[in-house]
């Protein structure tokens, strides 16, 4: 499944925001991510087309299984990438930086050895 940086990034913030706050709405998108809500709104008129989420009556925007499996990929990247970059040394600040950068072209084989290193080195 190819899907592009900016979407990746838009599912991504919708699985955060709702794990923080129960409810996602666009307003809370477009400041996550720092753009603006006609943005977030193309946006999540694309998305919902293409079943990766659902609006409800009171603009509440859910993950279906298929955003999600996708979200919870991105995040599972960004947290291992930004935890072992730290464990290196990396500052925290440069860590989250880098690593939402990384997590969207570092290759599955590449992950799976980086998430089995930290495995290694936090036990």
């Amino acid at each position: 499944m190819i899907i592009k940086e900016s979407a990746e990034n838009y599912l991504e913030s919708i699985l955060v925001i709702k794990r923080q706050r129960g409810v996602v709405r666009s307003i809370d998108i477009a400041n996550d991510l720092e753009v603006s809500k006609p943005s977030v709104s193309v946006a999540m008129k694309n998305f919902r087309e293409e079943g990766y989420i659902t609006v409800d009556e009171n603009g509440h925007i859910d993950l279906t299984e298929k955003g999600l499996k996708i979200a919870e990929r991105v995040y599972e990247r960004h947290e291992i990438i930004s935890k072992t970059l730290m464990l290196l040394g990396v500052d925290e600040q440069t860590a989250l930086n880098d690593s939402c950068k990384i997590e969207h072209v570092i290759s599955e084989k590449s992950f799976e050895r980086i998430k089995e290193f930290l495995e290694k080195h936090t036990k």
